[in-house]
C-alpha cells in the first residue's frame, strides 16, 4: 500500500500534473541556461510531460499532463511577444504524443496500467500448467505482464502493443517476455492458453469476436470490463475495487 501511495498515479489530482509540468519546465530551463538551442530544450522537456502522461488515470488527464508543458510555453511566449522557439518545434510535442497514442488506437484503451496485485487470485479460477503461453492484448508499458509474471511463474509470457515507445518501454521492464508491437485485433488468438485484457468498454465487443478463434480450454480474462455477451466461468473483485472476469473457449454466448 505504502508503494501505491508513493506513484504519482495514485496521488490526488492534479498534483500528478503539475509535478509533470515543473519537471518538463525544469529540464526545459535547465537546458536553455547550458546553451541547448531552444527547438531542443522544448523536445526534451515535452518528452518529459509525454512519459508523465502515463500517470494520468483517464485519457483526459493524460493529454492534460503531456500537453501541459507545450501549451503554458506558448501561452507565456504569446503575452511575452517573444518567440525564441522555431515554428516547426511546436510539432514536437504533438508527434510524441502520437507515437505514443496513436490515433487508430484511440478506441482502445491508451494506457490503463494493471494493478500489481490485480491477478494473484486468478490461478484459482484458471488453472495453467507450466510452459502456458500468455498473451497481454495491448500491454501498454508493462504492467500487465508483471502482474501476469507473479501470477504465473512459470508460464511464457507474449505481450502485443501497438504504440512503439510503449513497446520499447515495456520490453525494456519485462525482458523475460516476448513483446512486439501489432494491432491486437488482427493477431492470432488461437496459440494462446490465456489472453488478458485490460481495454474498456467500447473494445469489449471485438474482444467478444475475438474470443471466439481461442482453442477449447483457452481463458479469456479481462480485468474491470465484462464481455456482456458471453456467459463468465468466474469472477472476482481484486483488492482494489476492480472486477476481474474470466471466460473460457469454447465461449457460451448469451
Amino acid at each position: 500500500m505504502a508503494r501505491a501511495k508513493l506513484w504519482p498515479g495514485h496521488w490526488q489530482w492534479p498534483l500528478p500534473a503539475v509535478l509533470a509540468w515543473a519537471l518538463a519546465w525544469f529540464l526545459f530551463k535547465a537546458m536553455a541556461s547550458h546553451g541547448f538551442a531552444a527547438g531542443v530544450a522544448l523536445g526534451a522537456a515535452s518528452a518529459v510531460g509525454v512519459a508523465c502522461s502515463l500517470w494520468g488515470e483517464t485519457w483526459w488527464r493524460r493529454l492534460l499532463i503531456g500537453a501541459g508543458f507545450p501549451l503554458s510555453l506558448a501561452i507565456l511566449l504569446t503575452s511575452s511577444g517573444a518567440s525564441a522557439v522555431p515554428p516547426w518545434a511546436w510539432l514536437v510535442p504533438l508527434v510524441l504524443l502520437l507515437l505514443v497514442y496513436p490515433i487508430n488506437a484511440w478506441r482502445d484503451a491508451p494506457v490503463f496500467p494493471t494493478p500489481a496485485d490485480a491477478l494473484l487470485e486468478l490461478p484459482r479460477h484458471a488453472a495453467l500448467p507450466a510452459g502456458a503461453l500468455i498473451l497481454d492484448a495491448g500491454c501498454g508499458a508493462g504492467h500487465g505482464l508483471q502482474a501476469l509474471r507473479t501470477a504465473y511463474p512459470d508460464a511464457v509470457l507474449h505481450g502485443l502493443e501497438w504504440s512503439w515507445p510503449l513497446r520499447w518501454l515495456s520490453a525494456m521492464r519485462c525482458p523475460w517476455a516476448r513483446v512486439r508491437r501489432g494491432n491486437i485485433w488482427l493477431a492470432d488468438w488461437s496459440d494462446y492458453d490465456m489472453v488478458y485484457l485490460f481495454q474498456r468498454p467500447e473494445s469489449m465487443t471485438r474482444a467478444e469476436l475475438k474470443a471466439r478463434e481461442m482453442k477449447e480450454g483457452a481463458w479469456l480474462v479481462s480485468l474491470d470490463f465484462e464481455a456482456t455477451d458471453l456467459r463468465a466461468t468466474a469472477r472476482y473483485r481484486t483488492p482494489g475495487g476492480k472486477m476481474v472476469w474470466v471466460y473460457r473457449a469454447p465461449m457460451v454466448v448469451l
